[in-house]
């Protein structure tokens, strides 16, 4: 079963960018060239977005290959498929990675769990439970990332299909 889904290299390095070319091309196992555009909200880096369609679960292996280098921002989403919910990841250098399951309306769904573990810390006083709630939704990387996606308001997108 296949899936479509978006990265956003919102900033890396130039010397970087060819790297995340290859490791792009080493999951969907075809040749990859992003067209690569200057991102004004970090002089000195490049940004780059494009589409693919692949089976279910690019999306983690996306994240997994470009998530080492600690000077690249980028999120990788999944539409959900009839085999499987959507995802969101979103990284940066300070926060590290943020992954999300999302519904077919792209609202993040919150395991059980996760909501309940938040509960507990805050009921012993560790932390405050709205901050807990914000990091489930991935508050801090939004706002982080947040100046990248405006700095890259109309880049070109390019839809890059799996070979099978």
């Amino acid at each position: 079963m296949t899936t479509r889904g978006v990265l956003y290299v919102h900033s890396a390095p130039r010397a970087l960018c060819p790297h995340v070319e290859w490791a792009v091309a080493g999951v969907l196992g075809t040749r990859v060239s992003l067209d690569w555009i200057r991102q004004p909200a970090a002089p000195g880096t490049w940004r780059s977005e494009f589409s693919w369609q692949a089976q279910a679960g690019t999306a983690s292996k996306l994240a997994s290959a470009l998530r080492g280098w600690h000077l690249l921002r980028f999120e990788v989403t999944a539409e959900p498929c009839p085999t499987a919910e959507g995802e969101r990841y979103s990284c940066t250098p300070d926060l590290g990675i943020y992954h999300a399951v999302t519904g077919i309306h792209g609202d993040i769904l919150i395991p059980e769990d996760r909501l309940r573990a938040a509960l507990h810390r805050s009921r012993r006083g560790e932390t405050d439970l709205e901050a807990e709630i914000g990091k489930l939704l991935g508050k801090p990387w939004d706002d982080e990332l947040e100046p990248f996606r405006y700095a890259g308001e109309g880049a070109p997108v390019r839809w890059l299909h799996q070979v099978v």
